[in-house]
């Protein structure tokens, strides 16, 4: 029964996670648009008749040259990712642990709060963009409604203008990720064992002492796992972007998983290019998890 227990949840992994990941990885060194059979021969090896289709055929590393060099998404996309990743580190998460660590000292009416502030998480995130297409709108949306700017002569265009629509976009996700964070560490506070807190009490702690030299020490394991969560989170952004664009790309929005989107079930359909910018996405995120959590468990074994 065990091992039934155990078995049945790695075939699904591998099924689903393991193999789809692998064959990503081995499309992206191919040339494939989805129709018909990987021929096992170099492109430059095989004719290109116009008008038709070039079988798959094995590109080698041009995919990877051809996303840094021609392909003029690929920057901007890795530029706002990085921004998007910034500011979920430096404002979403931080706000969302002040958000668990007031509802902890039980205020009053502390779980209605609570339920207030997880009501974005519980919402699907394409809800959630309709949501906020109807705040930012530019003739009646709520914001240009308050700050008196729905003319046409004066109105703003939070998510059409380029300058603009980046920011919009993460005041909407950091929103909802602020609730998912006030949850983890919420689970996090509750675990800590009480004695450590009376202990810096009788120190002569203050609260701000008590809390970043005694509580979040002891919360490293929620620590690690809300960074390994806002890394992912930042750089599969996806479903906002898409409801905001309405599925066409707009300039200001360029995100990594958007483009392999475009390029996977696209027009063009270019399946080996876009497995080469979904591998390329999945290194990036792998970079700064590995790193924290190597220099974690490092600390950990120096105990």
């Amino acid at each position: 029964m065990a091992t039934v227990m155990v078995a049945v949840p790695l075939l699904l992994a591998a099924a689903f996670v393991w193999l789809p990941a692998l064959a990503s990885v081995g499309l992206s060194f191919t040339k494939w648009t989805g129709v018909g059979p990987i021929k096992l021969t170099s492109c430059a090896d095989l004719p290109s008749l116009p008008g038709l289709p070039q079988p798959g055929c094995l590109f080698g590393v041009q995919n990877y040259h051809q996303a840094v060099t021609v392909y003029p998404d690929f920057w901007p996309a890795v530029e706002h990712n990085a921004i998007w990743l910034g500011v979920f580190i430096c404002f979403a998460t931080p706000l969302g642990m002040l958000f668990a660590v007031i509802i902890d000292r039980g205020i009053a009416g502390s779980r209605l709060y609570q339920s207030i502030l997880f009501l974005p998480v519980m919402l699907s995130l394409a809800l959630i963009g309709i949501i906020w297409e109807l705040v930012y709108a530019p003739n009646y949306g709520l914001v240009n409604s308050v700050i008196g700017r729905t003319g046409n002569d004066n109105l703003i265009d939070w998510l059409g203008d380029p300058h603009l629509n980046l920011w919009a976009l993460l005041v909407e996700a950091s929103w909802r990720q602020a609730g998912y964070v006030m949850v983890l560490y919420l689970a996090g506070l509750k675990a800590v064992d009480p004695s450590l807190r009376e202990a810096a009490v009788m120190d002569g702690a203050t609260g701000w002492q008590t809390f970043w030299r005694v509580v979040f020490p002891a919360m490293r394991p929620i620590n690690i796992v809300v960074l390994v969560v806002t890394v992912i989170e930042s750089l599969r952004a996806f479903d906002l972007v898409y409801i905001t664009s309405h599925g066409n790309p707009l300039h200001g929005l360029e995100l990594l998983s958007v483009s392999v989107t475009q390029n996977i079930v696209g027009e063009t359909q270019r399946i080996g290019f876009g497995s080469t910018l979904g591998v390329i996405l999945l290194l990036i995120s792998l970079v700064p998890i590995c790193t924290f959590l190597f220099q974690a468990f490092r600390r950990e074994e120096h105990r």
